[in-house]
């Protein structure tokens, strides 16, 4: 919901805790009303883009604890499991760390609604919950079959790409996956080279101009069922683009000014995800700033980092290994993002100086992840571009 359009993910757009839209009531229409807040509920947020029916399904868990997932009906309905949740003094909480959203909302005297606020970026919206019934209720849509993962000897290649120009007005920047095609929007080749090789582009040595400004949209579907693993998706980009682009180099070590990401004092602060260990990870945008981690590995994180928000190579010294999961959220300098194309305003413009407004990257990584950046020189291996063309036709 109300995602930032400069959205860099590398994987499939990240679904949660998926359900069965089946609902067991529990009561009849004859039955006592009920008047507790374990329950379902249901309401519309008025978004400036368009109107969401929200549903809200509220259960009671061990000790008490509330167990709270939340469907957005209008954008497919997947479940997204609520991170906590409260229902105190006739005043229900939840957030959803996942997409740094946040409701609050009190519930009425009969017990029939709960008016409240979501929050997620810098505008919150009002969000009206009333207590759903078998005739009220939204039908939550069936979540899509999943689809089986591409075997682990397969060794694909593009059976279809098609590279166009990007339109000049079309905002963002993505690399995709939604079910097996793969998709980019406004790409440049540098960034192509970046992903599908894992370095950051200082690490791009040589090449003609137009590496860095002329933009692509790529859409291309393997020529082996199922869904690719990261290794892969990456293999099949550099096929593509020796195929398509003619690109051929060396490789070399150079000695680069760069960061060292390492295991902070205080230790790690993510949580590890052994859900799915061959699986693509997320890795989302929700505002400049606003990080949401899913399934990712520490070189998944670095490589994120090093080719869209910091200006050199992220040298991973973390020793984790495995996948994590986390939300980083940070106030940007005029440093950052500079690979994504944007410009970040200057201290001061977009509310950096805030009373609330979070704290520099650097710092937020420690605070919030427990790993630190610290900047240095280290050997990396650079890419020496020997030749290149624009893409060849469809």
């Amino acid at each position: 919901m109300l995602s930032f359009a400069a959205v860099l993910a590398v994987g499939a757009p990240v679904t949660f805790c998926l359900v069965h839209a089946t609902a067991a009531w529990g009561q009849a229409t004859n039955a006592t009303p009920k008047t507790g807040i374990d329950d379902t509920w249901q309401g519309t947020l008025h978004t400036p883009q368009r109107d969401l029916r929200i549903v809200v399904k509220i259960a009671k868990a061990d000790a008490g604890a509330l167990k709270v997932s939340m469907y957005s009906i209008d954008q497919g309905g997947g479940g997204l499991a609520a991170s906590s949740a409260s229902f105190d003094g006739g005043v229900l909480k939840f957030a959803a760390d996942a997409i740094d959203g946040k409701y609050e909302g009190k519930m009425s005297s009969d017990g029939k609604s709960i008016a409240g606020t979501w929050k997620q970026g810098p505008n919150p919206l009002s969000l009206l919950l009333e207590r759903a019934t078998p005739e009220t209720a939204w039908a939550i849509p069936e979540p899509p079959p999943k689809i089986p993962a591409m075997a682990a000897d397969a060794d694909p290649s593009f059976e279809v790409a098609t590279i166009k120009p990007s339109k000049p007005e079309q905002p963002g920047k993505a690399f995709l996956v939604r079910g097996t095609r793969f998709t980019t929007i406004n790409t440049t080749m540098l960034d192509l080279i970046t992903f599908a090789y894992d370095v950051q582009q200082k690490q791009v040595v040589g090449g003609p101009d137009w590496i860095s400004t002329d933009k692509f949209d790529i859409a291309a579907q393997p020529d082996v069922p199922g869904a690719p693993n990261r290794q892969q998706l990456k293999s099949m980009v550099q096929k593509l683009l020796a195929d398509r682009f003619q690109l051929k180099f060396h490789q070399d070590k150079k000695e680069l000014s760069a960061y060292v990401l390492t295991v902070a004092k205080s230790g790690q602060k993510m949580k590890k995800n052994d859900a799915n260990p061959n699986g693509l990870p997320g890795l989302f945008f929700r505002q400049l700033g606003v990080l949401t981690v899913q399934n990712a590995t520490m070189n998944d994180f670095t490589q994120l980092m090093q080719s869209a928000v910091l200006d050199r190579p992220v040298v991973d010294q973390t020793g984790l290994e495995g996948r994590w999961d986390f939300l980083l959220k940070w106030t940007p300098d005029e440093s950052q993002f500079g690979g994504m194309g944007i410009k970040v305003p200057p201290p001061g413009d977009a509310g950096s100086d805030a009373a609330d407004a979070p704290p520099p990257l650097f710092t937020a990584i420690q605070e919030q992840i427990g790993l630190k950046l610290d900047a240095g020189k280290a050997p990396v291996k650079v890419l020496v571009l020997d030749r290149i063309e624009k893409p060849s036709e469809n």
